[in-house]
């Protein structure tokens, strides 16, 4: 990693108080002008911190017309305040206040700046698995189910995954849950259900990021398909309104279903997609609860990076 250079003893008059209240696009054209660098040569320097962003990105960002989302992006902002000369964090609580105030969220809903830090702490877990981005992997098919509680709590959820290998020697799926709002991840008890066995767990208490690492039995060649399944026992935090999966890479078939206790059934339920945490959600469309398995559902033949989930409205 490349040494920070150090900070400037003083930053223009725009600078400063665009770093004070933003927003976070005004911030950053600002102090990429303060230091007379065009957008490539900060692509290069990005670059030496193992950060990829085209300069059309960078061009995007410091218009408002786009804003950083994805971890590689979120990234790409945490070393543009070392490269830039920025106190720490400055750019990336301007981020997340920025995004606050212009998307409307339900309530007991993830905030963007929740899911800007369980990124980042995102990153250090996997980090500290040693994990590639995608292990190695290709998802050929994600079936999920989710039982919301009497106390209409995120009660547990089970996963299965149908994978093939891309390179020789996989052996191992890291999986990450992200509980509600006020959840307690000591508290979360990982499953090895079927053709895997649990290793690693990583937990971060503000964020309720939870992370385990499902080891198989055998190493995977590159070709090779296989089958495992898990579950993540949850049940600490408190009423549960939605239930959301975010996709990085385009990938197979995606089944959601979430079962409801009989004694707390919701009185509406709906289906969204998104294209980032970030960005308003589209394609709602309604969805009726089955009275006899009191479940609802949703399937996308192939996922596409970003968001889908399914959201509930109690009486």
């Amino acid at each position: 990693m490349p040494h920070a250079p150090q900070h400037a003893d003083s930053a223009p008059a725009e600078l400063d108080t665009a770093l004070r209240g933003g927003p976070f696009h005004v911030a950053l054209r600002a102090a990429i002008a303060a230091r007379g660098l065009p957008l490539q040569r900060v692509q290069h320097h990005l670059s030496r911190y193992g950060v990829r962003v085209g300069v059309t990105s960078l061009s995007y960002w410091q218009q408002g017309a786009r804003r950083p989302q994805r971890p590689e992006s979120l990234r790409a902002v945490r070393a543009l305040e070392e490269i830039l000369q920025l106190p720490e964090e400055s750019l990336i609580r301007l981020l997340a206040e920025s995004e606050e105030r212009s998307v409307a969220r339900q309530p007991a809903a993830r905030s963007y700046r929740s899911l800007v830090e369980a990124s980042g702490v995102l990153d250090r877990l996997l980090a500290e698995l040693d994990c590639p981005p995608d292990g190695g992997l290709q998802i050929l098919g994600h079936h999920e189910r989710v039982r919301i509680g009497a106390r209409r709590e995120l009660a547990e959820r089970e996963s299965q995954h149908i994978v093939r290998a891309h390179r020789d020697g996989a052996d191992r799926f890291v999986a990450v849950h992200h509980g509600d709002p006020g959840c307690v991840p000591e508290r979360m008890a990982v499953q090895a259900l079927e053709n895997c066995r649990t290793g690693r767990v990583r937990r971060h208490h503000d964020t309720g990021v939870l992370v385990a690492e499902l080891l198989f039995d055998t190493r995977l060649r590159a070709g090779d398909t296989f089958l495992f399944r898990y579950g993540v026992e949850d049940g600490t935090a408190g009423v549960s309104r939605e239930f959301v999966r975010g996709f990085g890479f385009v990938g197979g078939q995606y089944a959601l279903q979430v079962r409801f206790d009989a004694d707390a059934l919701p009185v509406r339920c709906h289906r969204f997609t998104q294209h980032s945490a970030a960005a308003p959600r589209t394609g709602r469309h309604d969805l009726r609860v089955s009275e006899r398995h009191r479940s609802v559902n949703l399937v996308e033949s192939r996922v596409r990076p970003g968001i889908v989930g399914i959201g509930w409205e109690w009486e």
